[in-house]
């Protein structure tokens, strides 16, 4: 499941792609018309800023804006940014693997299932970019 600051992020992120084309957007705006709070918006971006997914420049034309073209950035790295693993468990995860506690995956019946699931899910958020979040567009 998404998170709070995972769904913020995409609709922070959906107000920046409608907007590319424009040039910085403020944090006030985005704030205002995607109804974030700007504190937890401010922490969001800065985030996405030091990942290299979004760039910022300050002063009079100022704001928020994304670095490369909407259609370079995949889902899953936001995701991933931000909220971390994509894997519902740790032992399946690509980027973030632990090895579970009391498991022993080579016996593991739920294991199997799991990587699955992520694979199934890869496959759809690593095809689909930010250009995909453009307001009235089908995401799947």
């Amino acid at each position: 499941m998404l998170s709070n600051k995972a769904q913020y992020a995409f609709r922070a992120l959906t107000h920046l792609v409608d907007k590319f084309d424009e040039g910085p957007v403020l944090i006030s705006e985005i704030a205002e018309k995607k109804r974030i709070p700007l504190k937890f918006l401010e922490n969001i971006l800065l985030g996405l800023r030091k990942a290299g997914i979004l760039e910022s420049k300050k002063g009079k034309g100022g704001g928020y804006f994304i670095k490369d073209h909407p259609s370079k950035t995949s889902i899953a790295a936001v995701i991933r940014i931000v909220d971390g693993p994509i894997a519902m468990l740790p032992c399946v995860s690509l980027y973030f693997y632990e090895k579970c506690k009391y498991c022993d995956e080579g016996n593991c019946g739920l294991h199997g299932i799991m990587e699955k699931v992520r694979d199934a899910t890869l496959a759809i958020l690593e095809n689909k970019t930010l250009m995909d979040l453009k307001s009235g567009q089908e995401i799947l």
